[in-house]
Formats: structure tokens, C-alpha cells, sequence
């Protein structure tokens, strides 16, 4: 009986290590099956990579982690689906926190400068990379990878399937952050307006050019005025001929540093930053990792011509065409509401905002048609008359799980797990099926998004292009991103409340950024705090001396408005699809 009694015991208690087991692969085929599809992988190969999963999981079963991301659409899919999906197939419980931007680069720098372990794994933008390969806090994947996190490291990951990891490599080689999704920053009109003959008509008459998609700035102001001004009206609705935003707060900022001064021609010429300037203004010679300085005085571009001039044209523009109350708007507020249907055009509008702009006319979407076909377009962004050809072309956002060397190692695995669940093949195509932000070449290939990008304006164009790797992040010019980006929006919003003229602004700007990077010197020479790569400051002198200079900021323009030129749409997405 004792015998029997322990033979059973043993079977049960088989049972108990088994089931599970079997419980996990059972949960990987039901949301394979309801929810994972369409993917790049075979239903098959789906069910190898979770089961990958399940194994690597297994000395993390019952752990519950916390993530950070901002929110978007994508991060919202991952919140809500993939977090349920991953428990049950793991084991491993995840919360998946929704902040706004600046605060998830809020509680990265916090967690950085106590080195407390708020979460255990973040989507920051790579616009941190400079301060990631700087600061010695954040893991280094390629590393990882190869050494302590190599049992958990899914061999399907394929990492030269990605899209935007040269965007998330330090100066040494190295991978740092692991995109999880990414957007341009693109122009936006309603190609519905722009295709009308009589407006046509009116336009060429008036400005002596095509209206199409603008080329340079002086043609989007003309577009502006013609449609704020002249047009006035369509179908009984009043129109403008911008959009954009201006209320203090910290989005403002990171429209200026994301895109708008590069745009107008602040910087050096150089792909994906310009070099020696980069788009922040802030100077970096070639072959060093030390920033020398952000003021013309310096060699820098922050205060200089160009940089003014960007500040002074989306000020006035903003003023003169963009709806009313646009100026009191943040980030979060101004990308939807083209959906009312009353603005002709943005000079730059970022593509994490497709999924809103495709929802139907029944949703309050007045962009679309009865059939739920885009009567807007996504095009390149003009540029302003101190750009020359060469210069960085536009902004890209690629957020990316980044994991601090504070948080524990145990910790810090499964949140690579999650990581990685997040951007699986298994997953990848669905997910971007959501929230339309492409990581990975093998999904916008997908013969899903060929049936589907009709209905995406231009976007699966631009992904399946070369230019999908021009448009680019913040560089490595800049240090310490939390610690400088926080600088721009206080003096910019200054600009709009009319404290300050842009020159003032922005020679406040550029010398602000110099005192924080002067401390930052202190400390790395100090404390080697940046690994020996802070800023190390220049001596001053005259603007004259710079101003001009093949390596230096450029000098103000007689003439800032230059012919007004534009382009056949029709044009752009051929040379897209070549």
C-alpha cells in the first residue's frame, strides 16, 4: 500500500512539473491562433520560437517585472495584449507602464542618478545613445548577448532584420538599445485639395509654380498662405494652411531638436548627423567624442543664422496660418486633430500617428473617404534656404529597450525576454498591424502590408525605401540627452509667449547648454563619469571667426526667401519604389 501510495505520489507530483509545461505550449497555440496573425513565420515556426520562449523562461516562472514606455499606440498593444499573451506562455508577469515621453526620460535619468531600480527595462528613444555609450549605466546588449545573457537570448531574434539598429550602436560597435518600434517625421497634405484643377489653377497663377509637394520652405509658405488666405473655404468648412504647436512644455522642445532646425539648415553636412555640427547646433570634431561647444563663439550652431531663422519661421508661421488655439497645443494634441479635416498640410507630422489618421469617417475622421481611403498623403519634408544637400534629411524616432546595469541581473533577464517577446517574428507583424511603427524589414515586406498600403497614404513606401535609414535620430554629439534636452522647451516657449526674440531665445539656449555641459566636463575629468567622452569646452571667440567657415556655422543669407519650388508627388513615390 505504502508502495502504491509513493508510486502515485511520484506520478503526481510528475504530473505537477509536467503540466505546466504543457499548460504553456497549449496557451502559445491559442494566441498563435487568435491573436499572432498574420506573421512572418509559419504557424509551424511560430510555435519552435515560443516554445524557445517557455524553455528560457522557465528559471523565472512566477516573477513579476515592470516596464516603461511612453504611449502610443504600439506600446498601448503591448500594455494591454502582448503583456497577457507573455504571461501565459511564460510565466513571468509584466506590468507595462504608459508615461508620457518626458516622463519615461524623467524616471531613466532618475533611476541613473540614484541607480535605484524603478523598472527593469525601458522603451526610451535612441536619441540617448549618445548617453547610454557615455554614462557606463546602461547594458551593453551586443556583449550581454554574447556572455551573461546568452541562455536567454532568442536565437530567431535576427537582429539584421532591424531596421534602425545602427541608430542604437555607440561610437564603440557596440548595441545598446534594441528598437521596438520607430517613426519618421514626414510632410503631411491633403492630396484631395492639392489635385483640385481650379486650385491648381489659382496657385500657378498666383506664385508662377505647381502646387505639389514643397520642396524648400519658401513653397510651403506660399502653400500656407494660399490655403489660409486665398482658399479660405472648402465645402463650407474654414481651412488653414499649417499646423503645429506651441504650448511650454517639454514637447515643444523635442520638436525643434527632433527636426526643425536640421529642416531650416542648421548643422553640418553628414547622414546620418551632420559632422562636425550636428542638428542641435552642438559641435564635435571628427575623430573626437568630446563636445567642444553649442554657441557660434564656439563653432557651434545653436544661436547661429540658421538656427534663428528656424525659430523665427515656426513663430510666425504658427501665428499666421495654424488654427486657432494651435499654439496652445502640445504634441499629444496638435498630430490628431488634422483629423478634423480643416488643414491643408504640416511640414513635418510623425508617422506613429498613421494608425489614428486611418481610423474610419464614422470614428470622427475627417480625412478619409466613405471608403475608408486617405485623402491626406505622407511625403519628404521641405527645407529651408540654409540646407544644403548632404545634411541629415529628417528626423526618426526609434524607441528601444534599454536595460540599466541597476537592475538586478535576474530582474534584468527576464525583462530581456519581454524584450524580445515584444519584437518577435511571432509577433511583429500583428503588432505593427496596430500601431504601423516598422522595426523589421521581413515584416513591412509582408505580403499584408502590400494588400494594405493603399489605405497608408505613402508610409509602406517609405519603409520599403532607402530612405527609411535616411531620416535619423538625435546623434552622439549630444552627452547627456535628459540633462540638455530639458533646456529647449523653457526658451522656445518664451519665443511664443513673446518674453524673447528668437536671437535672444537662442543665445540663451546655446549658453545654458554650455554651463550644463561645463559641469559635465568637471565631472568626467573628475570622475571619468562619461568614460573620458564629456564635453571638453572650447575658448570662445569672435562669431566672426566661425561664421562662414566650410566647418562652421553658416552665415545669415541676404535673401532667406529663396524661389518657391515643388514637386509631383507621383514623382517621390516612384523614386520610392525604385
Amino acid at each position: 500500500m505504502r508502495l502504491k501510495y509513493l508510486a502515485s505520489a511520484a506520478a503526481l507530483a510528475l504530473l505537477a512539473v509536467t503540466s505546466p509545461a504543457f499548460a504553456d505550449v497549449e496557451a502559445a497555440k491559442k494566441w498563435i491562433d487568435s491573436e499572432f496573425q498574420p506573421s512572418a513565420l509559419s504557424k509551424e515556426d511560430q510555435l519552435k520560437e515560443m516554445e524557445w520562449f517557455i524553455k528560457a523562461a522557465e528559471p523565472f516562472k512566477g516573477m513579476e517585472i515592470n516596464v516603461l514606455s511612453e504611449g502610443i499606440p504600439t506600446h498601448d498593444y503591448e500594455s494591454k495584449v502582448l503583456t497577457k499573451a507573455f504571461e501565459e506562455i511564460t510565466g513571468i508577469k509584466v506590468n507595462h507602464q504608459i508615461l508620457g515621453e518626458g516622463e519615461v526620460v524623467q524616471a531613466v535619468q532618475t533611476q541613473m542618478q540614484t541607480n535605484r531600480n524603478l523598472y527593469d527595462g525601458y522603451v526610451n528613444d535612441s536619441d540617448l545613445i549618445g548617453t547610454h555609450s557615455r554614462l557606463q549605466q546602461t547594458y551593453n546588449l551586443t556583449d550581454m548577448m554574447a556572455g551573461d545573457w546568452k541562455d536567454v537570448t532568442n536565437p530567431g531574434l535576427d537582429l539584421p532584420d532591424f531596421i534602425g539598429t545602427k541608430f542604437t550602436t555607440g561610437p564603440d560597435g557596440k548595441l545598446y538599445q534594441l528598437p521596438d518600434q520607430q517613426f519618421a517625421n514626414l510632410y503631411w497634405f491633403r492630396k484631395d485639395w492639392f489635385d483640385k484643377p481650379e486650385l491648381k489653377e489659382k496657385f500657378k497663377a498666383k506664385y508662377g509654380y505647381e502646387l505639389g509637394v514643397p520642396v524648400n520652405w519658401s513653397a510651403y509658405e506660399d502653400i500656407a498662405d494660399f490655403f489660409s488666405n486665398d482658399v479660405k473655404e472648402i465645402d463650407g468648412v474654414k481651412i488653414y494652411g499649417h499646423m503645429d504647436y506651441g504650448k511650454r512644455a517639454p514637447d515643444l522642445g523635442w520638436r525643434m531638436t527632433d527636426a526643425w532646425l536640421s529642416m531650416a539648415g542648421t548643422g553640418s553636412q553628414g547622414e546620418p548627423n551632420g559632422v562636425p555640427i550636428d542638428e542641435w547646433g552642438i559641435r564635435m570634431d571628427k575623430g573626437s567624442c568630446n563636445p567642444s561647444g553649442a554657441t557660434v563663439s564656439r563653432g557651434g550652431e545653436t544661436n547661429g543664422p540658421a538656427s534663428v531663422y528656424a525659430i523665427s519661421k515656426w513663430d510666425e508661421w504658427l501665428r499666421k496660418y495654424a488654427p486657432p488655439g494651435a499654439a496652445d497645443y502640445d504634441f499629444y494634441q496638435s498630430l490628431p486633430a488634422l483629423a478634423q479635416g480643416n488643414v491643408a498640410q504640416q511640414i513635418f507630422w510623425y508617422t506613429a500617428f498613421t494608425a489614428s489618421m486611418v481610423a474610419p469617417k464614422s470614428e470622427g475622421n475627417n480625412t478619409v473617404d466613405d471608403q475608408g481611403m486617405p485623402q491626406w498623403r505622407m511625403a519628404p519634408s521641405p527645407h529651408g534656404p540654409y540646407y544644403k544637400d548632404g545634411q541629415k534629411v529628417g528626423y526618426q524616432d526609434v524607441g528601444s529597450w534599454t536595460i540599466l546595469k541597476s537592475t538586478p541581473a535576474d530582474r534584468a533577464k527576464a525583462a530581456w525576454l519581454y524584450a524580445q517577446f515584444a519584437v518577435s517574428k511571432t509577433v511583429d507583424v500583428k503588432k505593427s498591424q496596430v500601431g504601423l511603427t516598422f522595426i523589421r524589414d521581413s515584416t513591412v515586406r509582408h505580403q499584408s502590408f502590400t494588400d494594405r498600403a493603399p489605405k497608408l497614404g505613402g508610409l509602406v513606401e517609405f519603409y520599403r525605401s532607402p530612405d527609411r535609414v535616411r531620416w535619423s535620430p538625435t546623434g552622439i554629439n549630444v552627452p547627456d540627452y535628459p540633462k540638455l534636452a530639458q533646456l529647449w522647451w523653457q526658451q522656445i516657449g518664451d519665443v511664443n509667449s513673446g518674453s524673447f526674440s528668437p536671437q535672444e531665445a537662442m543665445d540663451r539656449l546655446a549658453t545654458e547648454m554650455e554651463q550644463v555641459m561645463a559641469r559635465m566636463e568637471a565631472a568626467d575629468k573628475a570622475n571619468n563619469t562619461y568614460g573620458g567622452c564629456g564635453p571638453r569646452l572650447s575658448e570662445p571667440k569672435d562669431p566672426a571667426y566661425w561664421l562662414g567657415r566650410p566647418d562652421g556655422p553658416k552665415a545669415k543669407l541676404a535673401n532667406e526667401k529663396e524661389p518657391g519650388q515643388t514637386v509631383a508627388y507621383e514623382e517621390i513615390i516612384k523614386r520610392w519604389q525604385e
